[in-house]
């Protein structure tokens, strides 16, 4: 009977052994053995391993998806202009170096969250005071994109390259929100009423502008014109000229004719003297002369 607990035990205690000398490494991990004390350690691939047991080597299994950082308490960061700001960043991060990662963390993987939540803080605390409290609310992607750059470096020496940095709430405290929300509608419409200001002596400058343009056309256009009535006066003197000198009398009858038109208006009432040299065209067509056959002596 002693024999057989014997037996059973010897075969408990092989089966431990060998299971703490067999492991199985997946294609989402890779896996750091090292011997005892973390000396010379040895990366290895998915697959099946065999080490020495426990405390002669050890196994530390290294997650290469990529994972996340999310904090489930906010942090309170300030802006440049004094302000305070509760924040919850979430960090996209991979392990790249799986020996770096066990080197800086000493073989405690777990860890890992931690050490990048606090180089989040640093690096989000010095983004955060570079920013107004208006741009930080307007340029959410910029502070959380300098953040992640400025731990890349940090993170990389820890075997972990930062993919990606998103800020999932920024708010104010409690405390502290009525104050920030009317500074904030106060400096809003500061900047709206300078915009007013701007767009009404904009608009001035251009009505001015407008009105000057519109004199200038107007005096070119004019004096465009008044030569051109110019000329055409004194085409209309030389024809006149040159009429007169060729046909004295047509010229007078004409001239008269053009005095009756200007004179005469439909339906006006004239009383005038009908002996009056200015209506002699009406008299007679020839203005009251004498036809050139009448001047001639007759003979007896």
């Amino acid at each position: 009977m002693n024999r057989i607990i014997a037996l059973v035990v010897a075969i408990v205690i092989v089966l431990f052994v060998a299971s703490s000398m067999v492991f199985v490494v997946d294609q989402r991990h890779m896996a750091v053995l090292s011997a005892r004390g973390g000396d010379a350690p040895t990366l290895l691939g998915p697959g099946v391993h065999v080490k020495l047991p426990p405390p002669l080597q050890s196994v530390m299994l290294v997650d290469n998806r990529i994972q996340s950082v999310d904090a489930p308490d906010e942090d309170r960061y300030v802006t440049a202009d004094k302000a305070d700001l509760l924040v919850n960043p979430v960090i996209k991060y991979r392990v790249t170096d799986p020996l770096k990662l066990f080197a800086e963390t000493r073989g405690d993987a777990q860890s890992l969250p931690d050490r990048l939540a606090l180089l989040s803080r640093g690096a989000l605390g010095d983004a955060f005071s570079k920013y107004s409290l208006s741009d930080v609310l307007a340029k959410q992607q910029d502070v959380a994109a300098q953040a992640r750059a400025e731990m890349a470096k940090p993170a990389a020496s820890l075997g972990v390259e930062v993919i990606d940095m998103q800020l999932t709430r920024v708010d104010f405290p409690a405390a502290m929100a009525d104050s920030v929300y009317k500074r904030m509608i106060a400096a809003r419409e500061q900047v709206a009423n300078q915009e007013r200001e701007k767009g009404a002596a904009e608009a001035a400058q251009i009505r001015a502008d407008a009105t000057n343009k519109q004199q200038t056309m107007l005096a070119e256009a004019y004096l465009q014109a008044q030569t051109i009535k110019g000329e055409g006066d004194g085409k209309a003197a030389s024809i006149a000229a040159d009429a007169f000198g060729s046909d004295p009398q047509f010229y007078q009858f004409y001239q008269s004719m053009q005095a009756y038109r200007a004179s005469f208006k439909p339906g006006d009432v004239i009383v005038v003297d009908s002996s009056s040299d200015f209506f002699r065209f009406m008299r007679s067509p020839t203005g009251g002369a004498a036809p050139e056959a009448a001047a001639a002596p007759r003979k007896h």
